[in-house]
């Protein structure tokens, strides 16, 4: 038997936990494309595909607990899922569902870093995915981190997930911390976080047009906390709040030949 290709620290699935999944299908249907059925047929719980092929399958919905607001809920692939839990209560951080084995899915288990930002570890049953030259519209391509103390989340990340780290500086906009791992980078970290909004990770999708894809998004009842605007030598992006209270980035990423590495 061959040993898993694991990828520690790449974001490898995404949920969106809601009481209103039927709503979010049919909005995220009309802006991304995205297909949504019950997989494995019998499970109870809906899959999101970006076509009608299986190999496309990129994420789920599933029902948050009686107090949990609407949230995007992101997995990181780790070797290890019980010692990654335990380093987060190590330094300072929560482990509010504890490491347990998903029936042909994996082992997870659900932790908050010292300032509230809630994340899955993730030791899938199979393989991770491969890493792609080009994330195709509809597919995640990005998760980024807004926190207010990004120095300490960056030695919270360092000491539990295994990533290393280099610092941006943005001007005007402040340091950018980039999160890699194995040569690769898979996160960012910003201290950009609205008055009243609690720490959080934000996944972002690859779009054909940022713009029109915000612009659908509130006509079709989106709230838009931030309107499209460019990312120098990396693309355009705005962030989306569905009509259930889950929040996503949409990019459109500059081509390959024309995107500055940071």
């Amino acid at each position: 038997m061959s040993q898993r290709k694991v990828l520690p620290g790449k974001f490898i699935w995404f949920d969106l936990s809601t009481t209103q999944a039927p709503k979010a299908q049919a909005f995220y249907g009309e802006v991304l494309g995205w297909k949504a059925r019950e997989f494995p047929p019998g499970s109870g719980y809906d899959m999101i595909f970006l076509d009608e092929t299986p190999g496309s399958m990129i994420g789920g919905y599933s029902t948050p607990g009686p107090t949990e607001r609407a949230q995007w809920m992101s997995y990181v692939s780790v070797d290890d899922v019980d010692a990654a839990a335990r380093a987060a209560g190590h330094h300072g951080g929560k482990v509010i569902e504890p490491p347990a084995d998903l029936p042909g899915a994996g082992r997870m288990a659900r932790i908050a870093d010292p300032l509230g930002a809630e994340l899955c570890l993730f030791r899938k049953a199979t393989d991770d995915p491969a890493d792609v030259d080009e994330v195709r519209p509809g597919g995640w391509m990005w998760n980024e981190l807004h926190t207010p103390d990004p120095p300490g989340a960056v030695s919270f990340y360092e000491k539990v997930i295994g990533y290393s780290s280099r610092a941006l500086d943005m001007g005007p906009a402040g340091t950018y911390y980039i999160l890699s791992h194995g040569g690769v980078d898979r996160a960012g970290v910003t201290a950009h976080l609205a008055p009243g909004i609690a720490p959080h990770w934000l996944p972002y999708v690859e779009v054909d047009d940022a713009d029109a894809t915000v612009a659908q998004a509130r006509k079709l009842g989106a709230k838009i906390p931030m309107a499209p605007e460019d990312i120098p030598g990396i693309g355009r992006f705005g962030i989306i709040e569905d009509p259930t209270g889950g929040v996503i980035a949409v990019m459109k990423s500059l081509p390959r030949e024309q995107v500055k590495k940071p």
